[in-house]
């Protein structure tokens, strides 16, 4: 396999890792510097959903917590790179998309690292006593491209594979 960097659909990967990049960086700034979440949270919103202000140090959802937080820009800087390859050779536009929001994302809370030397988290879901993670915008567009990638796995390849069986 060719590695390209730069395909067809690299367009359609790198706008959607921009937008990404941009709402999350515009929603992060608007959240410290204009409404001042630091000093209002938590903000109940619904009996569901607050607004909270968490520092996450680690990996996803604050796990392997760390200070090396530019080793954590340097293997999310790699990832993005692997994934940019990816997206480079994809063959479709779902896969492409997948990527660019998934790009977006890790790259928005690697700028978070560098700047900041932590993900700044403002999301909370809970109920009674389940509590979800602390989340952002940018985890919300990873988790949206990782469920993507596994329904045109899942789903799109299972047919694309009854297909070539008939």
């Amino acid at each position: 396999m060719k590695w390209r960097f730069w395909g067809p659909l690299a367009p359609l990967t790198l706008g959607l890792a921009v937008a990404v990049f941009g709402i999350d960086q515009l929603h992060k700034f608007w959240m410290l510097d204009v409404y001042g979440i630091i000093e209002k949270a938590p903000v109940r919103i619904t009996n569901f959903f607050d607004l909270v202000m968490v520092w996450n140090t680690g990996v996803s959802y604050g796990l392997f917590s760390t200070h090396l937080q530019e080793w954590l820009v340097a293997l999310t800087l790699l990832i993005v790179i692997l994934l940019w390859i990816w997206a480079c050779g994809a063959q479709r536009a779902m896969t492409a998309a997948a990527l660019g929001l998934v790009i977006g994302g890790a790259l928005g809370n690697a700028f978070d690292r560098l700047t900041r030397g932590a993900v700044a988290d403002f999301f909370h879901f809970h109920y009674q006593s389940f509590s979800w993670y602390v989340f952002n915008v940018a985890d919300i567009a990873i988790v949206a491209g990782v469920a993507l990638l596994m329904y045109e796995s899942v789903v799109i390849g299972e047919r694309g594979n009854r297909r070539g069986k008939a």
